[in-house]
């Protein structure tokens, strides 16, 4: 940590290091850390010396380990705000100084180079009309901070953000200061441990805040940046910019595993997703009903507009009583009609309520019309065009809720209909010839089931109430439900379950098995085996009539969700990644060749592991023809608080998502790096069993669960209330049914990090072994001209640097059968070496990470505070478990060992 003066909060403060003067705008980290230091003296003067570099963690006597953690954790947060703040500060001095274009990833830098590589305009506009892009939240147990803190950290921020202005006079700087420190004081006093675990409710709360409190606002914002940088850089053509926003959530949603989302909380969850839009319009149109105060006695209004006025007025229910109170002002007139019909909606007024989003958006369009018609053009772009976009990307129902369920609940419950219908009949299994023809005659003959809810047991009444949940939503045709995403699909029969269960439950559009079921069903490949199984998969639901009348009913577009978290825990880094390239290709190619556009919803996570690599990154190195103007990506747990807890930087967030998926849409078929050269997917086969055989024999070896049990907080993980879903599926005790969040934290917090890199190095060696020099040639050829190798070299580069074998071996040390500790430890530090070596030998550089210094310098910056949590977490483990070995009643060892996990959370920027 920074080194600094030993005086009272209210000393002038001097940089120990080189004694330059302070500068409470450029020296963000100094002034934080000044605040914090000050703090801490204050309420716990004896770890002071631990935050200033004298002294370590594992030392403390078991008094100070909570308020030494505590420290420690606000420190690594505080870090993360300074650091989000000065890279705002960074892209906005870019763009001062050499213009918008200048910043990597911007709308402006991609059509500034689309336009420079002699697109048409045409094709600019055909792949913008095709664009949809879908930020998806989900409630995945991966934040460890509770909501009261994101709401700190937020405040700090907007603190820092205002301390950073140059119009203060010293005394009111001093001001804001101080205010921040208060900020700082309360963060410590608030705690990071929640104390119960969530309910989904509040996890619903938590995330409908993003929006109230950033990307309603964002968005418009997002469109006017591509709206300029279009009329930019293709000047001569009127281009138009749609609302290609489309948010959706599973926070409510999701009950794979989670048996607290029951049908009765996803109606919750549509209900305050409606509220949540309808309230944010109420805000926006009494502001207008504020500033709209154009009079009759300056300007003469479009005689057209008095019908829809007295329309409008009638609908209003009090329109005599607001003609009396706003005479001679017929728009504001017209936008309090508005309001009484947007408060009927929730109840608070006599007026009709809007049926649906496109009426609210004909009243909006009428308004913009009448105010640009008598002058108002530039009030109606800032005015009433951000609300009209905001209609068009969130509705009436902010997000789309996505239905999450296993393939195996659903199976088992068609089964239990089955049964119940015909009581006297063999029972079917799932898998077989029988199930499969029992489905396909039922959809066919357009099977409806009566059976009595008494009959059934609670997990298919259950299934059955969502079903009916979904239709009463649907039937609105409000937008409100999303896609229904079945997990775990290994069949083609297991898609056509979910088909069977939606005509059984009203959702068909015929009685007679002709129509379509009006549910977007997704199937969700996750496993190595089921993604190489998924083209074969698509391929029969495609030749199904009602499959293919359906997709036709949503717009002739089939989306596939990938899965990155249980493909890596499945079959390692390299595997995973590879065979989601390739399903990605086949999956395209079906599509094609039955003229059904695919598009492919991203399962990603924070971790690399989880797919977190750099957005931009990421999507550029998707194969080629792949995104095709439409994207979904799962926001997970902390990424959606580091990505949109502020407003500068969730719009920064949208727009890299946005203009990576656009630039992929148009440039992606003629970039050379992404072309498919035979040698090199060769290559990558080769590569990618050798990895997958390595990374099997390390699960398989003899003691393996019980190394990762032992070696790693995972069973210490249930005890950290970060979410409100189960850490495990049907309550299974190995690493099959174990959820990949978990087992990608597990390996994060003792500092393994192996879900990043295990049995690369084996693939590397055994190639370079066979093919010679030859063969270290081509892996370079393919790091330097393979976008897609590129990234995943790159990505374990990163990872390698963060892992920490010295740091490992101390987790191994709590195996109890040593034997097997030091065994599996031996193999994995020996792939770590060897890994390190060949990538080396790949990239070129001495030191790891050497390519991405802004990635190393911060990480550097906290590793020592790192090093000295891992070594009491490793204490506090040994303790915690001896006491409940012992039935001892004493939580301080517990509460100490959820801080560490939750400051190595922070410190790593990712839990799973």
């Amino acid at each position: 940590m920074a080194k600094i003066d030993e005086g009272s909060a209210d000393t002038p403060v001097t940089i120990a290091r080189d004694a330059r003067p302070f500068d409470a705008r450029s020296d963000v980290h100094e002034l934080l850390f000044r605040l914090l230091v000050s703090v801490v003296k204050e309420r716990e003067p004896e770890i002071a010396e631990i935050l200033v570099g004298r002294g370590s963690l594992d030392s403390l006597s078991e008094e100070l380990r909570i308020p030494a953690l505590q420290a420690t954790g606000i420190w690594f947060q505080l870090i993360a705000i300074a650091s989000e703040l000065q890279a705002m500060r960074a892209r906005r001095e870019t763009e001062q100084a050499e213009g918008p274009e200048e910043v990597i990833g911007s709308f402006a830098n991609v059509i500034g180079e689309i336009a420079a590589e002699g697109y048409s305009a045409e094709a600019v506009q055909e792949a913008m009309n095709s664009l949809l892009v879908g930020p998806t939240m989900t409630a995945h147990p991966t934040e460890a901070k509770r909501v009261t803190v994101l709401e700190i950290h937020r405040r700090i921020y907007r603190k820092l953000t205002e301390i950073g202005q140059l119009r203060w006079a010293p005394r009111e700087r001093e001001t804001l200061i101080c205010d921040l420190r208060s900020e700082i004081e309360l963060l410590w006093m608030t705690g990071e441990l929640r104390l119960e675990r969530p309910t989904v409710e509040r996890e619903i709360a938590w995330g409908l805040h993003f929006f109230r409190e950033v990307l309603f606002e964002a968005t418009p914002q997002l469109y006017d940046l591509v709206d300029g940088a279009l009329k930019r850089h293709f000047p001569n053509y009127a281009l138009s910019v749609p609302s290609f926003m489309r948010f959706a959530s599973w926070i409510g949603g999701d009950r794979d595993g989670n048996p607290n989302v029951t049908a009765r909380t996803t109606a919750y969850a549509l209900a305050e997703n409606r509220n949540m839009a309808i309230r944010l319009y109420l805000t926006q149109v009494r502001r207008l009903v504020t500033l709209l105060s154009a009079s009759t006695n300056v300007v003469d209004m479009p005689v057209d507009f008095e019908p829809a006025l007295a329309k409008a007025l009638q609908a209003s229910g009090c329109g005599a009583e607001i003609t009396n109170r706003n005479i001679d002002e017929p728009l504001r007139q017209f936008c309090s009609a508005m309001l009484c019909r947007l408060e009927a909606m929730v109840g608070k007024s006599d007026g009709v309520p809007y049926p649906n989003p496109e009426a609210f958006r004909a009243d909006l369009n009428c308004l913009g019309d009448a105010l640009e018609r008598i002058g108002g053009k530039m009030m109606t772009r800032r005015l009433v065009r951000p609300l009209q976009q905001q209609i068009e990307s969130f509705g009436f129902h902010t997000v789309a809720l996505d239905i999450r369920q296993n393939s195996t609940v659903v199976n088992r419950v068609l089964a239990e209909l089955f049964t119940a219908r015909d009581p006297q009949s063999e029972p079917i299994s799932p898998g077989t010839l029988q199930w499969s023809t029992r489905i396909r005659d039922a959809i066919r003959k357009g099977d409806r089931i009566e059976v009595e809810p008494a009959e059934l047991s609670d997990e298919a009444r259950e299934l059955l109430d969502l079903f009916e949940v979904i239709r009463e939503a649907s039937a609105e045709k409000s937008g409100a439900i999303g896609a229904f995403i079945l997990s775990m699909t290994q069949s083609a029969d297991d898609i056509l379950a979910v088909y069977l269960l939606g005509q059984f439950t009203g959702l068909a559009t015929a009685s007679d098995g002709s129509g379509t079921i009006n549910l977007r069903v997704v199937p969700l490949f996750e496993t190595i085996a089921d993604l190489r199984a998924a083209p074969a998969i698509l391929e029969q639901l495609l030749g199904l009539s009602i499959v293919r009348r359906s997709i036709r009913d949503f717009g002739n577009r089939q989306e596939i969700m990938l899965g990155y978290s249980d493909s890596n825990k499945d079959g390692g880094f390299l595997a995973a990644n590879w065979e989601l390239s390739k399903a990605q290709k086949q999956l395209t190619r079906l599509g094609r060749k039955h003229k059904v556009r695919i598009s492919f919803f991203h399962g990603r996570g924070g971790s690399v592991s989880r797919g977190g690599a750099p957005t931009g990154r990421a999507i550029a190195a998707q194969p080629a023809g792949t995104v095709d103007g439409s994207m979904r990506v799962t926001e997970q747990g902390e990424v959606v608080s580091s990505k949109f807890a502020n407003r500068g930087t969730g719009l920064h967030q949208l727009e890299i998502l946005a203009a990576s998926v656009f630039a992929h849409s148009v440039k992606s078929p003629n970039e050379a790096q992404l072309k498919d050269i035979p040698e090199f997917d060769e290559a990558l086969e080769a590569l990618t069993g050798m990895s997958l055989a390595a990374y099997a024999s390390l699960i398989g070896e003899p003691g393996f669960i019980d190394y990762f049990n032992q070696a790693s907080p995972v069973e210490e993980l249930a005890l950290l209330k970060i979410g409100s879903r189960p850490a495990r599926r049907f309550g299974a005790r190995d690493i099959a049914d174990l959820r990949a969040i978990p087992w990608v934290f597990a390996w994060s917090q003792n500092r393994h990090l192996l879900t990043g890199w295990y049995g690369i190095g084996s693939a590397i060696n055994s190639f370079v072994a066979v093919r010679g020099d030859a063969g270290r040639d081509l892996l370079r050829q393919m790091f330097e001209r393979s976008r897609f190798f590129r990234l995943i070299i790159d990505e374990v580069d990163k990872t390698l640097y963060q892992a920490d074998m010295a740091i490992g071996r101390l987790y191994a040390g709590l195996v109890s059968d040593s034997h097997t500790g030091e065994r599996i430890f031996r193999k994995i530090e020996a792939e770590y070496h060897l890994t390190s070596t060949m990538v080396r030998s790949i990239v070129g550089d001495t030191d790891f990470a050497a390519r991405f210094p802004a990635f190393k310098r911060n990480f550097d910056r906290i590793r020592p505070e790192m090093d000295s949590i891992h070594a009491l977490q490793v204490k506090l483990l040994q303790e915690v478990r001896d006491q409940a070995a012992n039935a001892s009643p004493s939580k301080r060892p517990v509460n100490a060992l959820l801080l560490s996990i939750n400051c190595i959370s922070a410190g790593l920027g990712w839990t799973g």
